[in-house]
């Protein structure tokens, strides 16, 4: 079977971009290939990373469109025009609206610091940490139109220490969440998947 076609957007250092770039090129049975990577911004390490590894990259920039959904249009175009199976938020902090659903919904991954449904938005450690809970993580999930609420593919427990403060919260959680983000692409890519209402089934019936 092909490798599964990969694009990955991100927004800034790109770790979980190398993280999967490493485990692609350590294990010839990973089955999926990263074709391109895209970003909203210019000059950040997650492209540099891209460059490096020989790979196309685009920049689709919210400010150089007239409105939130021409932008999303656009980055919509762009990511079809490398025909992905999937496409995998690494780090990429903007959200998506209708039109790029509309093409790639059941099939963009997203990652998000927190065990969701608990902690959704822009602030999953620092909630996690100021509600007492003992433990959190990460989510590896769907992307649908609401925030954090796509159908759930996996999830990492951290635990969470007195000592910590959001930084070192964060950075636990980073560590697992990129094993986990490893983890998920690659199952699905080799095992394909189908989503039933919140329900993801990885293998089996799946498709890609």
């Amino acid at each position: 079977m092909a490798a599964a076609r990969l694009v990955v957007l991100v927004s800034g250092s790109g770790t979980n971009l190398q993280a999967l770039l490493d485990a692609i090129s350590e294990d010839p049975q990973y089955g999926a290939e990263i074709v391109a990577v895209g970003a909203d911004r210019d000059e950040i390490a997650g492209l540099e990373r891209a460059e490096r590894a020989g790979l196309p990259t685009f920049v689709c920039k919210v400010k150089e469109y007239d409105s939130r959904d021409a932008w999303d249009a656009a980055l919509a175009d762009a990511v079809s025009a490398y025909e992905p199976d999937l496409v995998v938020s690494a780090g990429f902090m903007k959200i998506v609206g209708k039109e790029f659903l509309a093409r790639f919904g059941g099939r963009f991954v997203n990652t998000h610091p927190a065990l969701l449904p608990s902690f959704p938005g822009a602030h999953g450690v620092r909630d996690a940490l100021a509600y007492g809970a003992k433990v959190t993580g990460c989510t590896v999930h769907f992307v649908d139109d609401g925030v954090d609420t796509g159908p759930i593919i996996a999830q990492g427990v951290v635990a969470v220490r007195d000592e910590d403060d959001e930084a070192a919260l964060h950075e636990r959680i980073k560590e697992v969440e990129r094993q986990l983000l490893v983890d998920v692409v690659g199952r699905l890519a080799r095992n394909g998947y189908s989503i039933e209402g919140r329900k993801v089934h990885v293998g089996e019936h799946g498709h890609r």
